[in-house]
């Protein structure tokens, strides 16, 4: 096998990265590359440097984020998180994000290596279906008018971006909790899109794409088969670009750490927003409703568990999105904005039935309305007056244990 090799070395300062954060380096591939291979060492312990990759034509190739130091692309595979292709001679360019630089600067080094051969096929082993008596036992939820309440978490992520579960894996893990559909949203790729209708169909649970745009200043999901979503745009072509293919956009976690949302959106805001994710630890904390009034008055409640790997001790589900489907459609129950957010598959939930709310599972809890009225819940399934707007659920101590838009 021969071999074309060229290497990028360097150090970035902080002040590199205050100038553009985002940084493209080029890599000449010549006629008759099978493989191109990429490998990134900085020390890891003094910072973060984000990897991506575009042809030669600008078009997206792959991101792996700070998830992965050496990557393949070929025609007929690629790394996790990568898209298989021919590999077009020409100019490529490897991105770079500097998402964490130090005071002292990070040394680093790219090498690019154009290989003639194809790499050997990888070997895996799919995970067999999942046992009707390994599975979560369904809860019963009335229908309503034809159309079907379903649980689903809408924020997980597989080896495709920085999760460690194959996709299979993880569809296998949310059957196990009894879930009816997943969204499977890797950071800035769709890598894992053409994966998800065969692992959902042999672990019986419903696969939606997803694609979870990610920047320093804020994260967003953007739900269906939309294509690439470029995550370099401003937000508002998020969105518009989400649409026009056939999905919508949500605002991720708008509260959460270092990577609340702080985007601007021109014209309009996106409906949808993750207003419950697992860093909404303690949930007597209001700041997530605060922010959905002063976001938009009909804001349509979502919830994640954001899941990446087991050992998080945070399973799938936790919190569980409850959509109102027909026939199954879970992106056409979404767009319309007929959601509710539980803690888990099990746990108190308030729906919308018709002109009402109804109740389950929420004996001595608290329904507030959007006007702050109050009415006390008591019994197992108690239906209640319905307006617009965001109504919740909470214990005496004023934890909101459900949400419903």
């Amino acid at each position: 096998m021969t071999a074309r090799e060229h290497t990028h070395r360097g150090t970035w300062t902080m002040e590199h990265r205050a100038d553009g954060i985002l940084r493209a380096l080029p890599v000449d591939v010549p006629a008759g590359t099978a493989a191109l291979t990429l490998t990134l060492s900085y020390p890891r312990r003094a910072g973060v440097l984000d990897l991506g990759l575009l042809g030669p034509e600008g078009e997206f190739r792959g991101w792996s984020g700070g998830a992965r130091d050496t990557v393949t692309v070929a025609e007929e595979r690629a790394t996790p998180g990568y898209l298989p292709g021919p590999l077009v001679p020409g100019t490529w360019q490897v991105l770079l994000r500097l998402h964490r630089i130090p005071p002292e600067g990070l040394p680093y080094q790219v090498r690019a290596r154009c290989a003639t051969q194809p790499p050997a096929a990888p070997s895996a082993a799919t995970p067999p279906p999942l046992a009707p008596a390994d599975r979560r036992a369904r809860r019963t939820v009335p229908s309503h008018g034809g159309a079907r309440w379903l649980a689903g978490d809408l924020h997980a992520h597989t080896e495709h971006s920085d999760g460690t579960l194959t996709v299979d894996e993880l569809a296998r893990a949310a059957a196990a909790e009894g879930l009816d559909f997943l969204a499977v949203t890797d950071h800035n790729t769709v890598s894992h899109h053409p994966a998800l209708a065969a692992a959902g169909r042999r672990q019986g649970i419903g696969l939606l794409p997803g694609q979870e745009v990610t920047t320093d200043l804020g994260h967003a999901n953007v739900f269906g088969d939309t294509g690439w979503i470029d995550f370099r745009r401003p937000a508002a072509d998020w969105l518009t670009r989400a649409e026009a293919a056939g999905g919508l956009l949500s605002v991720n976690h708008p509260l959460a750490d270092d990577c609340a949302w702080e985007l601007p959106f021109a014209g309009r805001r996106p409906r949808h927003a993750e207003l419950w994710h697992h860093s909404w630890a303690d949930r007597r904390h209001g700041a997530p409703l605060a922010w959905a009034r002063a976001w938009r008055d009909d804001v349509v409640p979502l919830g994640g568990s954001d899941f990446h790997r087991p050992e998080q001790g945070r399973p799938l589900g936790t919190p569980t999105t409850w959509v109102l489907c027909e026939d199954g459609d879970v992106l056409g129950g979404l767009a319309a904005g007929r959601t509710a957010v539980s803690a888990g598959p099990d746990a108190a939930v308030l729906l919308r039935h018709g002109d009402e709310l109804l109740a389950l599972d929420a004996d001595g809890t608290v329904l507030v309305r959007p006007d702050g009225t109050r009415t006390v819940v008591r019994g197992n399934a108690v239906s209640l007056p319905a307006g617009q707007g965001l109504h919740r659920l909470e214990t005496h101590t004023c934890e909101v244990v459900a949400l419903c838009g």
